[in-house]
């Protein structure tokens, strides 16, 4: 009875960890003018932002949380070439929190685009998801909705666009990384 007990406990732990590192396939509509989602989840945050790490100035960002239940590996928003790379140690604050993005372990990621537009992201580790992979360093060129990197068990993805880009997500929409399209440069 306890064997059976303890070998269903652990089939539902060992699928909760496959459930957490699948990678599905996607089919990415390329498209030069659009930014789509780095990762499966929810959009959180949509205003204007200072950006103050690489921009130095105001951006329209886009947060998109990533639930335990979400595909964790992330994916190129905008084909083009890594112009910068940074990764920084920090804490575990739960996702939503506003000084997330500050605060926690963290990676940013600027692409320059074909066009010439900079387009940063961050992968944020939140409480729960404490590991942070990346694939790409400073001169990689990557096409868009090519795997970047993963958030182990879930967390946050904020991208910073151009002020007048063009928003085709609201809060509370439902993303699929590497299709939904976010966002239209101008």
């Amino acid at each position: 009875m306890i064997r059976n007990i303890i070998t269903g406990v652990g089939l539902f732990f060992f699928l909760i960890v496959l459930q957490f590192f699948r990678n599905p396939s996607r089919n990415t509509v390329k498209n030069p003018k659009h930014i789509i989602a780095p990762a499966d989840g929810k959009v959180v945050v949509i205003e204007e932002a200072e950006e103050p790490e690489y921009f130095k100035g105001k951006r329209k960002q886009i947060s998109i949380f990533m639930s335990p239940f979400n595909v964790h590996v992330n994916r190129m928003p905008a084909a083009g070439s890594i112009s910068y790379f940074k990764y920084h140690p920090g804490k575990y604050l739960v996702a939503w929190h506003p000084k997330s993005s500050t605060e926690n372990e963290r990676t940013t990621v600027v692409v320059k685009t074909q066009g010439g537009t900079e387009v940063l992201f961050r992968q944020i580790a939140g409480a729960l998801a404490r590991r942070i992979k990346w694939y790409v360093k400073e001169g990689d060129k990557l096409d868009q909705g090519q795997e970047f990197g993963f958030i182990k068990f879930g967390s946050r993805v904020d991208i910073y666009l151009p002020l007048d880009v063009k928003v085709k997500v609201n809060i509370n929409d439902v993303t699929t990384g590497g299709e939904t399209v976010i966002a239209e440069l101008a």
